[in-house]
């Protein structure tokens, strides 16, 4: 779903360069999930070097992870989480970060706190942060936006605000999903 979803967001903001980004995110390798680490690493450090489109990429992937993620739950369970009262549903869905955060790339893990409605998200070993050098901005927005994107799905907007990134020299990524009462996708 992460190389699936990179590759999406690549061909929408640099269509013109998606054939330089498939000779590491290939086709077949799509198709057979044969796509291994070393050409993840190589495809975001690319990315990187692409300027603010790195954020405009990885934020429409993180959006479309999500929204693969709902897609991929039975219509039995969607309408169940629906239905549930905002308080509880809230509950369900934020345990459903850690789950999303392990799918996208098996190393890394989330656990989640939730706080007067404010849910603090701890991500660890994000693929997205493996830098050689520490960089000057946050390079977590993947999981950012899927987080946004997955809990406006289920009716319940919040805006993400960074904290740390381990790609800045943190530790780790933590970041706050607090509702947003304007109503909107966050």
């Amino acid at each position: 779903m992460l190389v699936a979803s990179l590759h999406q967001g690549i061909g929408e903001v640099l269509p013109t360069r998606l054939g330089f980004y498939e000779n590491w995110l290939n086709p077949k390798g799509l198709r057979e999930g044969t796509i291994g680490l070393a050409p993840l690493y190589a495809v975001l450090s690319f990315l990187r070097q692409e300027g603010a489109l790195y954020g405009d990429i990885t934020t429409r992937a993180g959006e479309y992870a999500a929204e693969w993620t709902v897609a991929d739950m039975s219509p039995t369970a969607r309408r169940c989480l629906r239905a549930l009262p905002t308080g509880v549903r809230r509950f369900f869905v934020v345990r459903q970060l850690g789950r999303f955060v392990r799918a996208t790339y098996r190393p890394s893990r989330a656990a989640s706190e939730t706080r007067r409605g404010t849910v603090r998200v701890d991500v660890r070993d994000s693929v997205f942060c493996v830098v050689r050098q520490p960089v000057a901005h946050a390079l977590c927005g993947f999981y950012a936006a899927a987080f946004v994107r997955l809990l406006a799905l289920f009716d319940l907007p919040v805006r993400a605000d960074m904290l740390t990134c381990r790609a800045t020299g943190e530790p780790g990524c933590t970041m706050t999903l607090t509702p947003d009462d304007r109503g909107g996708e966050g």
